[in-house]
């Protein structure tokens, strides 16, 4: 009998051992339990903040891609197939031809009614992001000047089109301040904005037909917004 009593008390506190144990490695359960829910409750509130974000940034992008879309209309048309804005002024050179004289990239080449007109969109382009900028400083635009050219097959027309759309991107910004380059007024008074400079020769889009000379001889600007910085020099 005493035999079958020690192995009782031996057995009675093994077994109570034993619900310790189980005891503590549940509470341990329910605890790790509880922080992981915690966690997962964390990262779901973490997710719908952004989605909550990131539909406020398209709703602005949005609202912002509409407002761009009445940029200037006196000076500009905006394609909604292509979305680009198309320069309206009709190029004519100084002896009074339609576009520029061949072969030459010089804004100066220009009628002196023509780079009035230019520079009237210049300006209206400009008043225009930095209203945006005052409005949406948080919102930064990638601005693309694009030159087209006639489609006459000439071999050096995607580098003349670069270069008069960099004419042009001179002409806007260069002659405001002296001391500065275009690049550099750029960055000083439109620090929300940056130039791309762009030169598609004869086979952008869109393109007037016929498709002859001097048709399609002309400047486009395409203003993307997005979120995030530029980095200026």
């Amino acid at each position: 009998m005493k035999k079958n009593n020690i192995f009782w008390v031996s057995f009675s506190d093994l077994m109570t051992s034993l619900f310790f144990v189980m005891l503590v490695l549940f509470v341990l359960a329910i605890g790790f339990l509880q922080v992981k829910i915690n966690e997962n409750e964390a990262l779901i509130d973490e997710l719908k903040q952004k989605q909550e974000a990131s539909e406020k940034e398209k709703k602005k992008l949005k609202e912002i891609n509409e407002a761009l879309k009445n940029l200037d209309p006196q000076n500009f048309m905006y394609s909604e197939q292509f979305k680009k804005h198309i320069l309206k002024t009709e190029l004519i050179d100084s002896n009074g031809e339609p576009g520029f004289p061949e072969g030459e990239s010089n804004i100066m080449s220009l009628s002196v009614d023509t780079r009035t007109q230019l520079r009237i969109a210049g300006y209206n382009l400009m008043d225009k992001m930095l209203t945006y900028y005052k409005k949406y400083p948080e919102i930064q635009y990638l601005i693309i000047i694009e030159g087209q050219a006639s489609r006459d097959n000439s071999p050096v027309n995607d580098k003349l089109s670069y270069e008069r759309a960099l004419a042009l991107r001179d002409f806007w910004f260069n002659n405001r301040e002296p001391n500065l380059s275009a690049h550099q007024y750029i960055n000083k008074y439109l620090p929300n904005c940056e130039i791309i400079i762009a030169g598609s020769g004869q086979y952008g889009i869109p393109r007037d037909t016929p498709d002859t000379p001097p048709k399609n001889q002309r400047f486009l600007v395409t203003i993307i917004p997005k979120y995030g910085a530029i980095e200026k020099d």
